[in-house]
């Protein structure tokens, strides 16, 4: 069990520390039994530095959002829906207050990355089950596990494994992607051959996370989902870019252009590269095989939503609210309008969503300046790297989509911020104590 379980760098957060890294392994496919544990971790969190997180000017601008939804949530349009929706954001405030405590080295963040493969592989195997065994079912015990297994994926023929929707589902795997391919560039690059204690040595390490990389390229690939597509090589891009791979940048680059192509170029061009380039990835991008109304185009979407956005500038309509509003207007029920910033525009109003946004960006900023300034060590700044550019990924993903309502992506979305955050404050606190001595 010690080499399953990484020890915390301050004894007395051991507990809680523990507590989050069972919870992510669990969380996947156990999402009730994973949420148990972390919460217990968060709990302890609190009653063990609770002033810490009560000083913290991240936490204090956190806590005026909420005080700032909850005004809003009084004026909405619709007040039980915004209230409702409360709880897609405060509970999620309070995590990450705990989490970022319990979170402080890179060696962590390593750590919590291996738990979330390890978790994923079964969510990997379940996927290509249900496409091509027609696995489903499991409803009996959808009380325990959470989820259950829909025939042929949600939309039928897309890949949706243990999650509601495919999208969802591509979410995640951006997020086990983009995480499993630096710590493979990791090990790669690390000479040690001792296993360091854990339960794996290198070869065994690097062989699994080829296997991983491997099946979450091919989910991926299933979930029909051009979003995550894009963020897995704009991801790859980003790892090649870091390292100076400039040969892999040209590679993927020429791919991605003979793809794109193969979509849009001009004849005959794009007669020869459809030759080569599979019509699964063509007929996708370019959606020639679906006819879809209007009203469910995401231009459509947007516009609706950045007209409640102007209509109601300061306020915005409420939480949640975007649903009934585009319905009674266009008699189509829409969970969201695919673009978060001008859902958060629309319903929170324009300055909470400033403010939030520039909290987040403030945690972001002082993570690639840590980055740049403070990390020596090779492994621990690809690491960080990874989940920096992670979470960049699911910013973006954001942009084409809404993936706030799905309760396992929006809480790993939190503790890989926490993550960030939590490796600025211990750093900077090291450094204060460090120049006082």
């Amino acid at each position: 069990m010690q080499s399953i379980l990484l020890p915390h760098p301050e004894r007395r957060l051991q507990l809680p520390w523990n507590c989050l890294q069972w919870g992510v392994f669990l969380f996947p496919i156990l999402p009730i039994f994973g949420s148990i544990s972390i919460f217990l971790g968060i709990i302890i969190s609190y009653q063990r530095r609770f002033q810490f997180i009560r000083k913290n000017p991240i936490n204090q601008g956190l806590a005026i959002v909420s005080i700032l939804l909850v005004i809003i949530s009084i004026l909405a349009d619709n007040p039980l829906e915004s209230f409702l929706g409360l709880n897609n954001f405060i509970p999620y405030f309070i995590m990450f207050a705990g989490l970022s405590e319990i979170i402080q080295t890179p060696s962590q963040l390593r750590q919590l990355s291996w738990l979330m493969i390890f978790g994923a592989i079964p969510v990997t195997i379940l996927g290509l089950g249900q496409q091509y065994f027609s696995w489903s079912g499991i409803d009996s015990l959808q009380g325990i596990l959470g989820w259950s297994l829909q025939l042929n994926g949600n939309p039928v023929g897309r890949m949706s494994s243990v999650f509601m929707y495919a999208n969802i589902l591509a979410a995640y795997l951006v997020i086990v992607f983009t995480l499993t391919l630096g710590l493979l560039i990791q090990e790669w690059q690390n000479k040690s051959q001792n296993d360091d204690g854990y339960i794996l040595n290198k070869n065994q390490k690097i062989t699994l996370l080829i296997i991983t990389i491997l099946l979450t390229a091919i989910d991926l690939i299933l979930t029909n989902s051009r979003n995550a597509w894009g963020l897995a090589v704009l991801s790859s891009l980003a790892y090649a870019l870091y390292l100076g791979w400039w040969w892999l940048i040209l590679l993927v680059t020429t791919g991605v252009t003979a793809v794109f192509g193969s979509a849009f170029a001009p004849s005959p061009i794009k007669e020869g590269l459809r030759m080569i380039i599979p019509a699964y990835f063509w007929q996708r991008i370019t959606d020639e095989n679906f006819v879809r109304p209007v009203e469910t185009l995401r231009i459509t979407q947007w516009k609706f939503a950045l007209n409640l956005a102007q209509t109601r500038p300061l306020t915005g309509w409420g939480l949640r609210n975007f649903t009934p509003l585009y319905e009674a207007k266009m008699n189509v029920w829409l969970g969201h309008p695919h673009n978060l910033f001008l859902m958060l525009f629309a319903e929170m109003g324009i300055p909470t969503t400033v403010f939030f946004m520039g909290i987040i960006g403030g945690i972001l900023s002082q993570g690639f300046l840590l980055l740049k300034n403070s990390l020596t060590n090779p492994s621990e700044r690809l690491i960080y790297y990874s989940y920096l550019i992670t979470f960049l990924a699911l910013i973006l993903f954001n942009c084409f989509d809404v993936s706030l309502f799905d309760f396992r992506v929006n809480t790993l979305n939190w503790i890989i911020l926490s993550g960030i955050w939590g490796v600025v404050c211990n750093t900077i606190g090291n450094s204060t104590k460090n120049s006082y001595n």
